[in-house]
């Protein structure tokens, strides 16, 4: 497989016509990361990733690839591999020709572009579908294929475009962790586009949190998650409720907020109540109309059951709440 290659790209923008897809972002991906483009439709994740691929051009800025700068290199010189979200598998092609396509458009015999992807089905668990067509096969094994696929050129980078979308819940889970597997198997970077912030969590090494065409914030996802530095980075991200304090706005875990029952200096109604196994999510409005989650525990909910319509009073401890920008 290539060597990792670390990524920088350097106030990269992307403009169609007055619209500003991409605004001057600044990135340094370290080589072997696994990193989570995240953010919501047309926050220009996308458009990022396709500018690192070249399958977009760059309005200003520059790509900088393994100490080269690859701004305006065709996509196939870049040393970096696509694997888009449809998968784009030639319904006309067996499973390993499929695969080996890239090289025989290199010009590589049949035998040893044959070798090579017998070997990438191996890695990703498909060698016994090699002889069939794509139309045979699930929505999870063509996955594989098009990963395999992707692979084949020994890429420093694979971009992922939003890779698991089309996959069914059981699925995705089992996916997420393949491609986190192979990640560290193959030790090259890669870079996934994603809007699900639970799977930028469950596989980044380095979440880049986009929005209109920023990045609003960087980081481990632990550190994403449990200090937001905006009100949108504590909504996007989920599992937090964004409170209104005489001292500014801050942000409080859903599962270190508590509600006592009763009226109380923050009084609320329970609107909704939901049994999630380990906690049971309830769902509360404020006087003044803004709606919280409480992630109780089943045990403490069960010693004092809650209904819908009971008054209580939102309250966490000091220390549990972080201030936002």
């Amino acid at each position: 497989m290539g060597h990792p290659a670390a990524l920088e790209l350097v106030d990269l923008t992307r403009r169609y016509g007055p619209v500003v897809a991409v605004a001057g972002i600044d990135l340094k991906i370290p080589a072997g990361t696994y990193c989570c483009l995240l953010g919501p439709s047309g926050c220009g994740k996308t458009t990022t990733l396709r500018m690192i691929a070249g399958h977009e051009s760059v309005t200003e800025g520059d790509i900088v690839l393994g100490g080269a700068n690859v701004t305006g290199l065709e996509p196939a010189r870049r040393g970096t591999a696509m694997m888009f979200q449809s998968y784009a598998l030639f319904p006309h092609l067996d499973v390993i020709d499929n695969v080996s396509f890239a090289l025989r458009m290199r010009g590589v015999d049949k035998k040893t572009r044959h070798t090579r992807a017998r070997e990438l089905l191996d890695l990703v668990d498909m060698s016994p579908y090699a002889d069939r067509l794509p139309s045979q096969l699930s929505g999870g094994q063509q996955q594989r294929v098009a990963l395999a696929r992707a692979l084949i050129t020994e890429p420093q980078i694979l971009l992922l475009d939003e890779p698991l979308s089309a996959l069914d819940p059981f699925l995705r889970v089992k996916m997420r962790a393949e491609l986190k597997r192979l990640q560290r198997e193959l030790g090259i970077t890669f870079i996934h586009v994603t809007h699900g912030q639970e799977e930028a969590m469950a596989l980044a090494d380095l979440v880049v949190l986009m929005n209109g065409g920023r990045i609003e914030q960087q980081g481990s996802p632990r550190d994403v998650f449990n200090a937001p530095r905006t009100e949108f980075v504590a909504r996007f991200m989920g599992g937090h409720n964004v409170v209104e304090t005489p001292t500014g706005k801050i942000a409080i875990r859903s599962d270190l907020t508590r509600l006592v029952r009763g009226d109380g200096p923050r009084p609320a109604f329970v609107r909704a109540i939901e049994y999630q196994g380990p906690h049971v999510h309830v769902a509360v409005t404020t006087a003044d109309g803004v709606e919280h989650l409480a992630m109780v525990p089943e045990a403490v909910f069960d010693r004092d059951p809650l209904e819908p319509g009971a008054v209580v009073s939102i309250d966490w401890d000091e220390a549990a709440a972080h201030t936002l920008a």
